[in-house]
C-alpha cells in the first residue's frame, strides 16, 4: 500500500502519466492511467498532454511514444525489456530486402525498432493491419516485416500475396493446434480467441483471431460466457476485470512473455523518483519513423 501511495505521489510531482500494455503484470496494469494494445497505446501516446510518460511495456513501445512526443520525457522502468521478434530484423537487412523488391511498399509491424520503422512506408498493428494494407493500391507489391504470421494472416484476409520476413513471436510460437484442441475438449462450448501472431494451424483452429484490444471488445459485446484465450497471459487481468460475470481460461499456462514481465511496481517507482530510464531516438531516425507511424494513425 505504501508503494502505491509513493507511486501516486511521485506521479503527481512529475506531472506524469503511466501507460501499460495488456501483457504487463497485473499490479502494473492496476496502477496505470491507460491500458491497451499496440494501436490503442500508439493513439494514446500521440495525444498525451503530460510532461512525463512512464511506458510499461517493451522497448520498441517506449520508442514509439518518444517518437510521437518530441520534447517530452518518456521513461521505461526496465530498459532491458526487449522484444525478440523486433530483434529479428535490423535496418540493414530491411534495406537489402527492399533492394530485392524494387518498387515494393513496406508494411512494418509496430513490434519493430525505430530504425526499421524509419526504413518502412507505413506501420501496422495487429488491430489495423487489414485497413492499412487496403490503403495501398491493388497491384502494389507488399513487403511485410518482421512477423510472418501476422503478415500471412493479413495477406489471406486481403486475398493478396505478401513477401514475408521470417520473424515471429517466441511466446505465441509456443501455442500449438494440439493445445487448442485439447482445451476445447476440456471446455466444450467455450469460444476460442487467439492472436494473429499465432501460426496458421492455431489460427485455423480458433473461433476468433483478434488483437488483444479486439479480444477485449469481443468479450464485452459477445453473449458468450466462457472464453479460451490464446495469447500472453497478461490479457486475462483486463478481460476478467472488464467482464466480471464471464469466464476466461488460458489455452496454455506457459504463454508468458519474460520481457513483458520485467516491469514491476518497484521499477515504476524508481523510474518516477529518479527519472530513469529516458528513451531517446536519433532525430533523423525519429523523423522518418514518425512518418510511417503517423501514416498508420491517419487511417481511421
Amino acid at each position: 500500500m505504501k508503494m502505491l501511495e509513493e507511486i501516486r505521489s511521485w506521479k503527481e510531482k512529475r506531472g506524469a502519466v503511466i501507460l501499460a500494455h495488456n501483457y504487463q503484470p497485473d499490479d502494473v496494469q492496476e496502477i496505470a492511467d491507460f491500458i491497451g494494445d499496440s494501436l490503442e497505446l500508439a493513439r494514446k501516446a500521440s495525444a498525451i498532454e503530460a510532461d512525463v510518460i512512464v511506458f510499461c511495456g517493451v522497448y520498441f513501445m517506449a520508442e514509439t511514444a518518444a517518437i510521437l512526443n518530441p520534447g517530452k520525457t518518456v521513461l521505461i522502468p526496465d530498459p532491458e525489456a526487449g522484444c525478440p521478434m523486433a530483434d529479428m530484423i535490423d535496418a540493414g537487412q530491411l534495406r537489402a530486402f527492399k533492394a530485392q523488391h524494387p518498387g515494393a511498399k513496406v508494411l512494418c509491424y509496430v513490434n519493430s525498432t525505430a530504425e526499421v520503422k524509419a526504413e518502412s512506408d507505413i506501420c501496422v498493428t495487429s488491430a489495423n493491419a487489414d485497413k492499412v494494407a487496403a490503403s495501398l493500391p491493388e497491384g502494389t507489391e507488399i513487403l511485410f516485416v518482421p512477423d510472418r504470421h501476422l503478415g500471412g494472416f493479413t495477406a489471406e484476409r486481403m486475398g493478396r500475396t505478401f513477401a514475408l520476413w521470417p520473424g515471429y513471436c517466441p511466446t505465441h510460437a509456443r501455442l500449438t493446434e494440439a493445445a487448442v484442441l485439447e482445451a476445447r475438449a476440456a471446455h466444450p462450448g467455450a469460444t476460442v480467441m487467439v492472436h494473429p501472431e499465432c501460426a496458421k494451424p492455431v489460427r485455423d483452429a480458433a473461433d476468433q483471431v483478434l488483437s488483444t484490444g479486439g479480444m477485449c471488445r469481443y468479450a464485452r459485446e459477445s453473449p458468450d460466457q466462457t472464453f479460451l484465450v490464446g495469447t500472453e497471459l497478461g490479457i486475462l487481468y483486463r478481460l476478467r476485470k472488464e467482464n466480471p460475470g464471464k469466464t476466461f481460461i488460458p489455452v496454455r499456462q506457459s504463454l508468458i512473455c519474460p520481457n513483458m514481465k520485467k516491469t514491476s511496481l518497484e521499477k515504476v517507482l524508481f523510474s518516477l523518483r529518479e527519472m530513469q530510464t529516458p528513451v531517446t531516438v536519433a532525430p533523423e531516425i525519429a523523423r522518418k519513423a514518425k512518418q510511417a507511424i503517423e501514416a498508420m494513425l491517419a487511417i481511421p
